[in-house]
């Protein structure tokens, strides 16, 4: 009797410690985009993603969208009147006795397409938005300074809410800004 209750304990006891490892409570804050934003407080990842870099917080630098004014043809839907002829075939009886007769309608139907009718002007995006991060010390490595990554907006919201040379971590979308 005693031994089925340590074996019991023991058992729930490996259920809870598996049940804690999993819970993620390692501090920092996730994007919306699944991102992790972490910061000095957190515990160093065991084994951190191949796409997740870590640093220092240097400087962050949001790039408006460029536009220029552009045209193109403006096409609009033209359609005109249009008939058909369509065969029509009733089949009667069978084996000799069997006959068909066939006749004909007009069917009307809307023809349309799309024809170029003057021009229109529209706003061309010649650079898009994007948000970046630099970071120092890269991967733990001191001489890796002042490295830029694109970011996507959530993450860089996050960042720009860290501190001044806090550590952070998260998945970049691309290098340079």
């Amino acid at each position: 009797m005693f031994s089925r209750r340590l074996a019991v304990a023991g058992v729930t006891a490996l259920v809870m410690a598996g049940l804690g490892g999993c819970s993620g409570g390692t501090g920092g804050t996730h994007t919306s985009a699944g991102n992790h934003v972490g910061t000095v407080d957190d515990a160093p990842a065991p084994a951190p993603s191949p796409d997740t870099v870590s640093g220092l917080r240097d400087e962050v630098r949001h790039v408006s969208a460029v536009t220029t004014r552009a045209t193109r043809p403006h096409l609009v839907r033209r359609c005109t009147d249009a008939t058909r002829r369509v065969t029509h075939t009733r089949r009667t009886g069978s084996g000799k006795r069997r006959s068909v007769r066939t006749w004909y309608t007009t069917e009307h139907y809307q023809r349309c397409r799309k024809v170029r009718q003057g021009t229109e002007t529209y706003r061309r995006v010649t650079r898009p938005e994007h948000w970046c991060v630099r970071l120092d010390d890269v991967g733990g490595n001191r001489s890796r300074d002042d490295i830029w990554y694109r970011v996507t907006r959530t993450t860089y919201g996050d960042v720009f809410a860290a501190h001044d040379r806090a550590r952070l971590e998260f998945s970049p979308l691309g290098t340079g800004c």
